[in-house]
């Protein structure tokens, strides 16, 4: 969720959002190395001017959704009609809400397409420095051992590990350090009714959705509806979109009340949940130890769904690293990974297990998924189990 990036997570819109939790407005090339809603870095070598700091302090530019007379704009009044009636919600502290929703034009200027011409260069070696870097393992270290049986209480539950869900929350937000200043509700009204690139209305329609859910959480008492997240409006340490809040979070301590952002606990199993229902399998590994062959490139199809058999890559020259096995995953779809240096034209390769498609169901790019990993790996050998 996850903070800046060009994309968002459909977590956090699954596959359009999720950890945003829920996937990104678009399906960006899987190894395009863009982060979700609510992550600090970019595996781009951005060439141009610089984009906006993220989490800047939102401006309060005028009403989002209103006419110059003061009403609804008709097609706002058409919207909130339509919620309170599908989902047998009160109309009148809806259009109070939408009312007082503001156009941010940072948020608007940050979602933007880039400037024609303006390069981006893949780089993974890139993307790796911005998430596996000293400080933020060193930080889940820490998240680590004072969420130590919450972590563990969520990977038995769950199935997945506790590394894996704390560098989810690591490369999301910086352990909650870093949720994101935008008011939500703001953010979400100017991207449903004035998205910034009219020839993608598909997008409009989607925030059009996210913020449907997340009127409907605050009015049944489950976000405030002052709450701040993403400029995209991800919400919280695991940068959920309201949708995914609606599908996914769980309330960790039963206390009737789910908060993303000052719970752990809630966040911690959130996280476990919706890589759960994801596709994340109990005990299997994220990548195969596999040895590709010398070049594997036309192994590798860019889709975000497992569909190479261990047979068929074996017949491709594929083999198993020293020592290592198949039992478990020998039996499961995979797929090969590239993980690019665009401007110098080269490629790391890597066989993902469904688990790691599961990772890209959080945010749709190999990079995201291969970092997430990566830093569980250092969370794990520093913290012992």
């Amino acid at each position: 969720m996850f903070t800046c990036r060009r994309l968002l997570q459909l977590g956090t819109l699954s596959a359009l959002l999720a950890g945003c939790a829920t996937t990104a407005p678009t399906a960006p090339n899987p190894s395009s190395g863009q982060p979700s809603a609510a992550a600090t870095g970019t595996g781009a070598i951005r060439i141009g001017p610089s984009t906006p700091t993220p989490g800047a302090e939102p401006a309060d530019d005028g009403p989002a959704a209103l006419t110059p007379s003061g009403t609804l704009r008709p097609e706002v009044r058409a919207f909130a009609e339509n919620l309170a009636a599908e989902r047998d919600l009160a109309l009148a502290p809806m259009v109070t809400a939408l009312e007082g929703a503001r156009y941010n034009a940072t948020v608007a200027r940050l979602i933007a397409p880039s400037p024609p011409g303006k390069k981006i260069w893949r780089s993974w070696l890139t993307y790796r420095s911005r998430f596996v870097e000293p400080k933020r393992i060193g930080w889940g270290v820490e998240f680590y051992n004072a969420h130590r049986d919450q972590l563990n209480q969520a990977a038995q539950r769950f199935g997945v590990p506790a590394p894996i869900i704390a560098s989810i929350i690591g490369v999301e937000t910086l352990y909650g350090r870093n949720m994101g200043n935008f008011r939500v509700l703001d953010a979400l009204t100017t991207l449903a009714f004035d998205y910034p690139d009219p020839a993608k209305p598909e997008r409009a329609t989607m925030f059009r959705g996210q913020l449907a859910d997340f009127l409907t959480l605050a009015m049944k008492g489950k976000l405030d509806m002052e709450t701040r997240g993403s400029y995209a409006g991800a919400i919280g340490m695991p940068q959920f979109m309201p949708t995914s809040i609606r599908h996914y979070a769980v309330d960790g301590d039963d206390s009737g009340h789910i908060d993303l952002t000052n719970n752990t606990r809630d966040a911690i199993m959130s996280v476990g949940s919706f890589l759960s229902q994801h596709g994340w399998q109990r005990g299997l590994p994220v990548f195969a130890p596999v040895a590709l062959p010398a070049d594997p490139s036309a192994l590798v199809d860019g889709g975000l769904e497992p569909k190479q058999t261990w047979g068929a890559l074996t017949a491709a020259g594929a083999r198993l690293q020293p020592g290592a096995s198949a039992n478990g995953w020998g039996s499961q779809p995979m797929g090969v990974v590239d993980l690019v240096e665009e401007a110098r034209g080269t490629a790391q390769y890597r066989v993902g297990t469904p688990n790691f498609f599961a990772l890209t169901k959080y945010n749709r790019s190999y990079f995201y998924a291969t970092a997430v990993a990566d830093l569980a790996s250092e969370i794990e050998a520093r913290v012992g189990r």
